[in-house]
Order: C-alpha cells, then sequence, then structure tokens
C-alpha cells in the first residue's frame, strides 16, 4: 500500500469519526429537548424527524430485533388510522397521528442507535439528567412564583417545568433520578453530593408537581432498582453497601418531605392530592366511572372512537392507557399494545441479571417500562415522548442481547469444528 493510499484511508476515517461526532451531538441534542414539549409539535418532533432521516440515509441499519419493534408499533398505529374511517369530526385526527407515528420511529431509531453503538447509553442518560435538572428547576422556580411571569411552568397551582402537564413533567423525571442513584449505589464517593443534590432537585420537581401516578412511579421504581441491584451483586458487603446507602437516601428523602410540608401551600395541596380517591375519580361519570363505560362501548366498537373522541364524548380523557388503546387504535391496535408491552417486560425479565456491559441500562429502562406499565392504569402515557425513548433503549438491549448470543453460538460452532 502506497502512501498515497494510506493518506486516503486517513482522511475517510477522519470523516467517519467527524460524521459520527455529529451525529452523536445530535443525538444528545434531540434527546435534551425532550424535556420542553410545550406544544404539538415541539421543537423535539422536528430535530428527531431531521436526524431519524439523516442517520437512516448515512446507513443506520435495521437488525431483526428492532425490525420486529418496528412491526409492532406499524400494527399499532394501523389499527388507529383505521379509526379515523368511524369520526364524524376528524379535526385534530391527522396531527394525532402523525405525532404517534414519529413516536414510534422515535423508538426504533433509539433501538437502532444503540444496538449500533452501546457507548451510547452514558451519552443519553447524561444529557437526561441536565434537561430533566434544568426543566425541574423551572417548574420549581415557577411554582414558588419566584420571578414575573414563571407562573406559565405550572398549571393548577402544581409544578409543570417546561411540559404542558404535570402528569407528564413527574414521571419524566424519574429516570433521571434512577440514573443518578444507581450511580449513587456503585459509584465514587467524591461523586455523592453532586448526584444527591441532584436527585433532591428532581425529586422536589417530581413532589411539586403533585401527580399521584409521578409519585407511585417514583416509590415503585426506587425500591424496584434496589431490588434489582441486591439480586444482582453477590457479595454481601456490596449489598450492605446498597442497603446503606439506600435507607440513608430514604431518611434523607422524608426529612426533606416533612420541611417541605411546614410550608402552608405545599401541605395544603398535598393533604389533597395525597387522597388515594379524588371526589372526580369515584363521582358518578368520574374516572372509574367513565373506565367501565369506555370498555364496554370499546367491545361494540372494533376500529375504536378515533383520537380525542372519548373526551368529547365524557368531558374528560381516558387516563387509562388500556383504554385509550382501544378508543383510539381500535381492537387491532389495542391487541398489538399489549403483546408489544408484555413481551417487552417478559424479554426483560430474562436478561435483567444477565453481566453484560449495558446491563444497568436494561435494568433502569426495565423498571421504568413496567412502572409506566401499572401507572398506565389511571393515566394516559400514549404521547409521552420519554416512554417511547425508554421502549427504543430497552430493544436496544434486546438486540445488542441477541446479537451477543449469536456471536456466542457461533464460536462454540467453531471450536467445536475445530475440535472435531
Amino acid at each position: 500500500m502506497t502512501t498515497a493510499d494510506f493518506e486516503t484511508q486517513a482522511q475517510r476515517l477522519s470523516t467517519v469519526q467527524i460524521a459520527r461526532l455529529l451525529g452523536s451531538g445530535l443525538l444528545a441534542f434531540g434527546v435534551f429537548l425532550s424535556g420542553f414539549v410545550i406544544s404539538e409539535p415541539a421543537p423535539y418532533e422536528l430535530i428527531m424527524v431531521v436526524q431519524i432521516a439523516i442517520w437512516f440515509l448515512l446507513g443506520l441499519r435495521l437488525s431483526r430485533t428492532v425490525c420486529l419493534l418496528l412491526a409492532l408499533l406499524l400494527v399499532f398505529n394501523i389499527g388507529g388510522l383505521f379509526s379515523i374511517t368511524v369520526m364524524k369530526d376528524m379535526s385534530g385526527a391527522p396531527m394525532y397521528f402523525a405525532v404517534s407515528i414519529f413516536l414510534a420511529l422515535s423508538s426504533v431509531f433509539y433501538a437502532a442507535i444503540i444496538e449500533d453503538d452501546p457507548a451510547r447509553f452514558e451519552l443519553i442518560f447524561r444529557v437526561w439528567v441536565v434537561a430533566a435538572i434544568i426543566t425541574a428547576i423551572l417548574g420549581i422556580l415557577g411554582y414558588f412564583n419566584a420571578f414575573p411571569g414563571s407562573h406559565v411552568f405550572t398549571r393548577y397551582d402544581r409544578a409543570m417545568g417546561a411540559f404542558q402537564d404535570p402528569n407528564v413533567f413527574g414521571p419524566f423525571l424519574v429516570a433521571p433520578i434512577l440514573y443518578m442513584l444507581y450511580r449513587l449505589l456503585t459509584g465514587r464517593i467524591l461523586m455523592a453530593p453532586l448526584l444527591i443534590a441532584g436527585i433532591l432537585v428532581l425529586v422536589l420537581g417530581v413532589f411539586l408537581s403533585f401527580s399521584r401516578a409521578a409519585w407511585g412511579l417514583l416509590f415503585f421504581s426506587g425500591i424496584a432498582l434496589v431490588i434489582v441491584m441486591l439480586l444482582k451483586e453477590r457479595t454481601t458487603t456490596f449489598r450492605l453497601k446498597i442497603l446503606t446507602i439506600s435507607a440513608i437516601a430514604a431518611l434523607a428523602l422524608i426529612l426533606a418531605l416533612v420541611i417541605a410540608l411546614q410550608i402552608p401551600q405545599i401541605s395544603d395541596l398535598f393533604t389533597n392530592r395525597a387522597r388515594l380517591v379524588q371526589e372526580y375519580d369515584g363521582a358518578r361519570l368520574g374516572r372509574f366511572e367513565r373506565h367501565k363505560i369506555g370498555f364496554l362501548m370499546a367491545m361494540e366498537r372494533p376500529l375504536g372512537l378515533g383520537p380525542m373522541a372519548f373526551g368529547k364524548i365524557y368531558g374528560e380523557d381516558e387516563h387509562n392507557i388500556w383504554l385509550k388503546s382501544l378508543t383510539t387504535y381500535g381492537w387491532l391496535g389495542a391487541v398489538t399494545y399489549q403483546i408489544m408491552i408484555w413481551s417487552t417486560i417478559w424479554m426483560g425479565f430474562r436478561y435483567l441479571l444477565r453481566e453484560r456491559p449495558w446491563q444497568p441500562y436494561l435494568m433502569i429502562a426495565w423498571v421504568m417500562i413496567l412502572g409506566h406499565a401499572l401507572i398506565g392504569n389511571v393515566i394516559d402515557t400514549d404521547h409521552w415522548r420519554h416512554f417511547y425513548l425508554l421502549l427504543g433503549l430497552l430493544w436496544g438491549c434486546y438486540a445488542l442481547e441477541h446479537r451477543y448470543m449469536r456471536r456466542q453460538r457461533a464460536e462454540a460452532a467453531m471450536v467445536t469444528s475445530g475440535a472435531a
């Protein structure tokens, strides 16, 4: 090979490295914007649409595992498109399904980008933490009316940050909390003060959202992550460390809660929101009554009602993802959604304790998806950007696992054939 050939190859490598660096920067920017969704379509959609197109045009590939996720999401959305045919008033329906299809593609994109380079996990979670802290601070400042106009970051006297709804804002902060909790439990002691400060800011944001779904998600996922880590770690010393730090963190959060409740503004709203069943839940035609009516109605409508049609009939949306999948995506979409969610959870359960470089991220994403499936009984997670991000990250882990197992089988076959 001549000197010119070496120079040409070096230039090509340099171009590829620059392209991947720019691609990672664009990916980080997209994840960052997921914390700022004040309207639809949001800047997040615009940036992600552009970079999804660029990445796939430049050769990002879909493995069989990621293609399975794509197929499930496409069938789910096809069910939704069928529901448009039964609508009398189609206003808003095209935009609704444009966002639904985009979010489906974003999930597939995240799965493919993770399979292409698992090192992107760390980039995604670090940027997510930054976005979460900024939007949490906005929500906290808005709640206390810290500056003129800060009320735009609240709704119904509840913090919502740079989101449309406190019930989306709160759950968005939970995955970054789990990531920092994992780093706190497994990382260096020197990083502990910074991690604790970040966790306290985000937990305060979740608390001031006064979203019972967010509170439940944080409580469940925090305990679930600690349990999974105790099962993963084999040494008694490390398990004792996890239990000790977890106990100290829990006491610190309880102390912070007690201090916060000394503020009358917080105490009054907390007392009201902490009730398990609110008046609008159990009242006639309340949330739970609408669930019953909606499921009975959906059994007679194979194609569903169409997007937002249920809310126009009863004055309130479904507030239940399983009912939402029936009314908005029809029987086809609802069955596909059930298959997708429960197969995702089952595969994660199978791979959860396998020692892999991506295991920490798999644990966090799996706990979060399971938590979202649980809170989906009382809230609609259909257009939550971070939910589709988590779904993509989890399927990216599955694609990595399947590739790893294929490689192991191929190596074993080579060893066997060589011995023969």
